[in-house]
């Protein structure tokens, strides 16, 4: 069975994130100290910024035969935030964006701990990085399968706890820089604001607390196993 191929982080997060905030933030601003304003020139950023999402999940599901979460969720913060820009809502429907975004993937997330795929398994047990056959074969050989099962819980507690605290930071901060009615260059300099205080306020809190969640996990799968780090680590290329 061939190995499966592994996805570019780099092209994933400039297709997904990188390429349409900074359409959305600042594709007019550039296009007119180049040209000249044009009627509609928002409605074409907005479906450019759309485009760059759901052409990699395209080539991403042509090229691996998996649908690509990240183009999902970013599609659908481009047509949240476009929306709401074209669209002239209040500012409160970016807040709720904001919220509702990181709030739905933390429900999402809590769902699967009760299921038999939890959402720790899928990200941290991949077997491109971890020998997971030498992992199920450690657990039953050792009768410990209950105990891995329970940590598996855990750390899914722990990325959805993640999220629903991205949730509350996000309402947060979006409640304290969105003030100005979309569509206005004001509220296009708020975008980019919350765009660039993402990163240290919400994005670096919640990885902390993603990391807590891995090194719990891979704790536990020593103790359950009597492997070590190393030992785990896969040896696919």
């Amino acid at each position: 069975m061939s190995a499966e191929k592994k996805e570019n982080i780099w092209l994933n997060l400039g297709f997904n994130i990188v390429a349409p905030s900074l359409l959305l933030i600042k594709g007019r601003d550039i296009y007119v100290r180049f040209f000249e304003a044009f009627d509609g020139l928002d409605a074409a950023i907005f479906v450019l910024a759309l485009a760059f999402p759901l052409l990699y999940g395209v080539y991403d599901l042509v090229d691996r035969r998996k649908w690509n979460i990240f183009s999902i969720i970013g599609l659908a913060s481009v047509v949240l935030t476009g929306g709401i820009g074209l669209l002239r809502l209040s500012r409160e429907y970016m807040v709720l964006k904001e919220t509702a975004v990181p709030l739905v993937l933390g429900i999402a997330v809590l769902a699967t701990a009760f299921t038999k795929r939890p959402l720790a398994k899928m990200i941290m047990l991949n077997d491109s990085v971890v020998d997971v056959e030498k992992i199920d074969a450690a657990l039953e050989s050792s009768g410990t399968r209950g105990d891995y099962d329970a940590s598996l819980r855990s750390a899914t507690y722990w990325i959805a706890a993640s999220f629903l605290m991205s949730a509350a930071l996000n309402f947060i901060l979006a409640s304290m820089i969105f003030k100005s009615e979309p569509g206005t260059d004001a509220f296009n300099a708020e975008v980019g604001e919350m765009t660039a205080l993402s990163f240290p306020v919400i994005v670096l809190p919640t990885m902390v607390v993603f990391i807590v969640a891995m090194y719990r996990f891979f704790t536990a799968i020593t103790k359950c196993t009597g492997l070590k780090i190393e030992d785990i680590v896969s040896s696919k290329k």
